[in-house]
């Protein structure tokens, strides 16, 4: 089975993710997408983030009726902070019949390099690359796939200082994960 991964801490998971990751199973391959909920991003600060199970239950809200696409906590057992190539081998030497790929805006493909052990991302595992407002997608290589998704400019820090400040967040969040925020009280 070809499973693309789409890493990212969705805090909260807002619709832009949703639609890239339809529009990035559409034009491709895949036979599934995996929401994979990060702990912890090595290259952000970690002050906003809501609690990892929250989170999780938020994108499994926003998934549920979509079969094509999964909710997984598989970096919660992991070390933090997470790092894309420990969990990219971690799930090869788990489901040795699934074949991983990864999803990446063009804004995060500039700092690829500073990825830890990127060479073997690359070398090992396809990257499908979505554009974000403007970035040009300017590294090359085999293992770079560009998909032809809308440009999104949906802000999760938008997104909790407009709860915060009790603005709506309709359209911009599933409505269940709109009613799981209010109903724990989240990001106010």
């Amino acid at each position: 089975m070809k499973i693309g991964l789409f890493f990212g801490s969705f805090n909260p998971i807002h619709i832009g993710h949703l639609i890239i990751a339809n529009t990035i199973y559409d034009r491709s391959e895949l036979d599934q997408v995996w929401f994979v909920v990060s702990p912890q991003n090595p290259l952000k600060k970690r002050k906003s983030l809501v609690h990892e199970f929250d989170r999780l239950r938020m994108v499994e809200l926003a998934i549920e009726d979509n079969f094509h696409f999964r909710a997984s906590d598989v970096e919660f057992a992991m070390p933090k902070p997470s790092y894309t190539i420990d969990t990219l081998t971690y799930l090869s030497e788990r489901h040795p019949d699934h074949e991983f790929s990864i999803f990446l805006g063009s804004d995060n493909l500039r700092q690829l390099k500073r990825w830890k052990n990127y060479e073997q991302i690359l070398a090992h595992f396809q990257v499908f690359v979505y554009p974000r407002p403007g970035d040009k997608i300017d590294f090359e290589h085999p293992s770079i796939r560009e998909i032809d998704a809308p440009l999104l400019d949906i802000s999760a820090t938008f997104i909790r200082e407009s709860i915060k400040n009790d603005r709506s967040v309709t359209y911009l969040l599933p409505e269940k994960v709109i009613e799981y925020i209010r109903a724990k009280g989240l990001y106010l």
